[in-house]
């Protein structure tokens, strides 16, 4: 872990000032969060704080959310 976190091609996202207005905007413009997608949420989030639309992920609850691009890293062409 210590070696990918000192690569200087890999930053961990984390809260900005806009954090909490990110947030609100982002409830307001995705129904019915809840349960399992508020991990997922909180991802999101960041992500757009942090101005990074693609995720590679199999998880297709990314895709209810209409300012990322999710892509499947196993369906994907290369």
């Amino acid at each position: 872990m210590a070696a990918l976190l000192s690569s200087p091609s890999v930053s961990v996202l984390s809260p900005t000032p806009r954090h909490a207005a990110v947030l609100a905007g982002v409830i307001g413009e995705v129904p019915l969060l809840a349960g399992n997608l508020l991990h997922d949420t909180a991802t999101a989030v960041l992500m757009r704080e942090h101005g990074i639309r693609r995720i590679c992920t199999r998880d297709t609850d990314f895709h209810r959310f209409p300012f990322l691009e999710p892509i499947d890293p196993l369906t994907a062409e290369p």
